[in-house]
Order: structure tokens, then C-alpha cells, then sequence
């Protein structure tokens, strides 16, 4: 066997800078598995770190790809529950401090110095991958690889919507953002009960707010430019949502989400958006309204959206729209970038 291998490497911070390149496949230690990537997803910081707009330290040059599931190849000898020819997932957490207190308590992923595939170590955009054994999780028996890769990005959702928020069935939901996340989101609330489900997006979303129609919203706002405000004045008791769920890009999504939460009521902030909010938080204050943020997700999360895809609870049809060789990298990210597709899938 050669002992390099093509890979998507992201190589300086400017926009653009990611190339096919040959890669050295890596060497395992005695906790790590050499995984055969079969699939790994195309997700939003990807195109970030391919655009530079990313607000996050990257550790260049580094293969990407963090969504991703394969067949071990090589078990290093101290790994155990785990063996050469499995089908597995992997979680994101690739370098942890097992002194940290938060990885004592399970919350590993919020570890400040904690390091994932794709930015902090090489990810899963390559043939082979190393991983530590602790993140494996097995996949579902009959459950097919390109959904099976797509896992993280349902943990964010799930994370978000039923560890994070509070969210009891008959309640208002607010989804602002179409993108992957948002809809998985929109899809995780939908099934803890949702009343109403409401997803928000802008005219560039068309295609993408008609896909949150399949996954069970009542009402999506944006495609035609309606007034998100006036809407939710007129709707219900007028007084607002019960949960808002910012799964935006941008910060200023944040005064939306603010203006329409009714009292008491909470938002639950899942999209990145580096730039400064420029406005005040008082009614955030008047109305009581609990902010939370929502990052990652751990090992039970893992454990429960596996078990929830294993036996089609979670759908992914309707959001894993192109699957591709590693060689259309490129065509994949542009597709995703302008909204064409919701989710891409690479297969190495």
C-alpha cells in the first residue's frame, strides 16, 4: 500500500486556500484506530475556512472534514470494544485534557482547549483518517454510510434543541436559518412536539425553506420577503414564540430572535456570527428571556441520535441532497455555498 493518499487540505488562512493534495497517510498509536473513510459530510465551517470567514483558530495546513463514518482498518493495541472491519462513526472532540474539569464531567466538548478533526488535526476529507477509540461509536445495522456520516451535524441539532432548550410538546418554535443546521433543528423540534414550527430565512432560501416544509414546518417566512415581526404580532396571543432557535450565520439574527420571544420565554443561539451586535440587550432584560448558547455534544447525545437514525425516527432525505467522489470537492462546497443543496456528502 502507498503511503500517501489524496486529500481536501485547507493550507493558509486567505479565502480559497484549499487544494487536493497528496497527504501522508498517518501513523496510529496504541488508543487510536487508522479509519477507511467511506463517507464524510460537507458542513458550514468547512466553507468557512474555504471562504476565510471563519471565526476560529485553524491549525494550517489541515485536512477538513469532521462529519464522517468508515470501517476500521487498524486497532491499535490498546483499543477494546472496538475491532478491524467494524462499521463506526466518529465524534469531533479529537484532542481532549482528560485533567480538565469539564472533561471529568462528560462535557468534553466544552473544553476550551480541546482540538477537532478539520481545524485543530486532520479530518476525514482523505482516505484514511486517525482516530482515538473513545470517539467510535457503532453504526446502526442496515444504516448506510452517507447517512451515517451525516450524525454530527444531527448531534448539533439535537444538542441545541432537546439538552439545551426548553421545548414541551404544544410549544411555538422559531427556527431563524435554513441552512443544515437550522433544518435539522427545525426537524429535532418537530419531533420533541412542536406546535407550531416556523422557519425564517431570506429570498436566497427559497429552495431551502421549501425543503423545511417536508420536514414538518407550518409556516416558513423569508422567500417572499415577508415581514418576520408584523407576522408574529398576529400570531397566537401576540405576544411572541415560545423558543427561538438561532441557527443563523450572522449576528444580527440576534435582534430578530429577541423581538419575537415572548416573555419568558428563550432563545437558544446555535450559529456562529463573529461580527459585533450593535444593539442593546435591554428587552432581553424587560422580557426575562432566557439566551443560551448551544456548542457540540458528547457521548449520550452520540448514543441517542445513532439509536434515533438506526431506526428512521430522524429522516434524512429530505436534506442529504448530493453524493460525491473526494475528486468534486469543489462542485460539492459551491453547491452547498449557494443553497442549491442542503447537504452534501463526499465519499472518499
Amino acid at each position: 500500500m502507498k503511503n500517501s493518499m489524496q486529500s481536501v487540505v485547507n493550507y493558509a488562512a486567505a479565502p480559497g486556500s484549499v487544494e487536493l493534495r497528496e497527504v501522508v497517510i498517518p501513523e496510529i498509536g496504541d488508543d487510536d484506530v487508522l479509519l477507511a473513510v467511506e463517507a464524510v459530510g460537507v458542513c458550514g465551517s468547512d466553507l468557512h475556512q474555504f471562504s476565510g470567514t471563519h471565526s476560529w483558530k485553524v491549525n494550517y495546513p489541515v485536512v477538513l472534514g469532521h462529519e464522517f463514518g468508515g470501517i476500521i482498518a487498524e486497532a491499535g493495541k490498546n483499543v477494546r470494544g472496538f475491532s478491524e472491519g467494524d462499521r463506526v462513526v466518529s465524534e469531533t472532540a479529537a484532542v481532549i485534557d482528560p485533567a480538565s474539569p469539564f472533561v471529568r464531567q462528560g462535557l468534553y466538548n466544552l473544553d476550551p482547549n480541546r482540538l477537532g478533526f478539520g481545524y485543530g488535526v486532520n479530518g476525514a476529507m482523505a482516505r484514511f483518517v486517525k482516530v482515538p477509540a473513545r470517539c467510535l461509536h457503532a453504526i446502526p445495522a442496515g444504516l448506510a454510510f452517507e447517512k451515517a456520516a451525516l450524525t454530527e451535524p444531527c448531534c448539533v441539532a439535537y444538542n441545541a434543541v432537546s439538552v439545551n432548550s426548553r421545548i414541551k410538546p404544544g410549544d411555538s418554535v422559531v427556527v431563524i436559518g435554513p441552512g443544515p443546521i437550522g433544518l435539522l433543528c427545525a426537524m429535532m423540534a418537530k419531533i420533541a412536539g412542536a406546535g407550531q414550527l416556523i422557519v425564517v430565512g431570506t429570498a436566497a432560501d427559497a429552495g431551502r425553506l421549501e425543503v423545511a416544509k417536508t420536514i414538518g414546518a407550518n409556516t416558513v417566512l423569508g422567500a417572499n420577503n415577508e415581514d418576520v415581526r408584523e407576522w408574529v404580532k398576529n400570531f397566537g396571543d401576540g405576544y411572541g414564540v415560545d423558543l427561538v432557535i438561532d441557527a443563523a450565520g450572522v449576528s444580527a439574527t440576534l435582534k430578530l430572535a429577541i423581538d419575537i420571544v415572548r416573555p419568558a420565554g428563550q432563545i437558544t443561539k446555535v450559529g456562529w456570527g463573529p461580527q459585533p451586535i450593535n444593539f442593546s440587550l435591554d428587552p432581553l432584560v424587560q422580557k426575562n428571556v432566557t439566551l443560551q448558547g448551544s456548542f457540540s455534544h458528547n457521548w449520550p447525545v452520540w448514543e441517542k441520535v445513532l439509536a434515533m437514525l438506526g431506526t428512521g425516527q430522524i429522516n434524512l432525505d429530505p436534506v442529504l441532497n448530493r453524493i460525491s467522489p473526494l475528486a468534486e470537492w469543489h462542485e460539492a462546497f459551491e453547491e452547498m455555498h449557494k443553497g442549491n443543496v442542503v447537504k452534501a456528502v463526499l465519499k472518499p
